[in-house]
């Protein structure tokens, strides 16, 4: 009995694979290693996919799974072009595109694994809410100069299920309600959900509240001096703003739990430093309770940082005059995933075709 689905989130040395049962229940997980030797014998990306797949493969016989009761593969989204929100059918198009994408991201071998494995064994392939949704109103799009337009690209994936998963705790409908959802992790996004489209959002790598590992927005003309200083190269610069801003920049770690150590510490330079990001990342949300016009039904954070208690308080305590807080720490990339096509099994949502 096909009652399973098998979902697949390629990462930079790791393969992550997953068995959910179509109530969302987790049967089996596993992370699959590669060393830096092993990946260097391919000159590119795309040459993995199919050892990659044939290791997930091996490793499901190795556990026993059943590939009769896989009903349906899911794989992560990778960098496609602007697309809505949802969840797709793998197509050859679709591939096309991640072999071609611009962004060599390991999330791209997410569909191609996925429409192999589901076409051996006679399965739908999908993939669900990659980072590049847009669902931007054309104001939003205006960026201060023309020729320069506000992109958007998120933590799609974890937004959405939190959104969901709201919506069924609290027994309201995702088309009929507004919320703010703060993915709070390494990167940062803060998106305003008007009546279940991601209307804004601060993309992560180009503005809004800085973060463990990026700068957010900076100010322009001291920014520009520094380009042109000769201290840098572009590529370096780039590394910089996504890389190497924000808590490393300040504190030299990207690992909250090691800031709030040096707090307990007595260290007020820390001190401070965690307070203007806690202090930026409130400032974002109110910007986006304007998006909705102050209509919200409920903030909710979510993401790594949001496990920690001094945080989740600090934003509350700027915030919790827009509307009720709620706050599902961490991320769950792979129960997310299967959850997609649960909805799309359920008929919560219809699977749609890659243009």
């Amino acid at each position: 009995m096909k009652e399973n689905i098998l979902v697949i989130n390629p990462g930079s040395t790791s393969t992550k694979i997953a068995v959910f049962d179509v109530q969302g229940n987790a049967v089996f997980s596993e992370s699959i290693t590669h060393s830096v030797k092993e990946l260097s014998r391919y000159e590119t990306l795309i040459e993995q996919a199919p050892v990659r797949k044939d290791l997930v493969l091996k490793e499901l016989i190795k556990h026993n799974i059943d590939l009769k009761t896989i009903k349906a593969v899911v794989g992560r989204g990778g960098a496609l072009k602007p697309l809505s929100a949802g969840t797709y059918y793998v197509n050859e198009s679709l591939i096309e595109d991640l072999k071609n994408s611009p962004v060599k991201h390991a999330s791209n071998l997410g569909g191609m694994i996925a429409y192999d494995i589901a076409e051996k064994i006679d399965v739908m392939p999908y993939i669900a809410d990659p980072i590049s949704v847009d669902e931007f109103s054309d104001i939003a799009r205006i960026s201060g100069l023309k020729g320069i337009e506000r992109i958007s690209l998120l933590h799609t994936l974890n937004i959405r299920a939190n959104a969901f998963r709201y919506c069924q705790e609290k027994g309201k409908k995702f088309t009929e309600i507004n919320l703010i959802i703060a993915h709070l992790g390494g990167g940062i996004s803060i998106a305003p959900i008007l009546k279940g489209k991601i209307v804004d959002v601060n993309c992560a790598n180009d503005g809004g509240p800085f973060s463990p590992e990026r700068t957010g927005s900076l100010p322009n003309t001291a920014f520009i001096h520094l380009c042109y200083s000769g201290k840098y190269t572009e590529k370096e610069m780039v590394q910089l703003v996504t890389k190497r801003g924000g808590l490393i920049s300040y504190l030299e770690t990207n690992d909250l739990r090691e800031v709030m150590k040096m707090i307990e510490d007595g260290d007020q330079y820390a001190k401070l430093i965690f307070e203007a990001m806690c202090y930026q990342i409130a400032k974002e949300i109110g910007a986006m309770a304007t998006v909705l016009k102050g209509d919200v039904d409920a903030v909710i954070m979510t993401g790594g940082i949001a496990n920690s208690a001094n945080l989740v308080n600090e934003i509350k305590e700027r915030t919790n005059w827009i509307a009720p807080i709620v706050v599902y720490p961490g991320e769950e990339e792979m129960k997310a995933l299967a959850q997609a096509v649960i909805r799309v099994i359920n008929g919560m949502e219809q699977a749609k075709d890659y243009q």
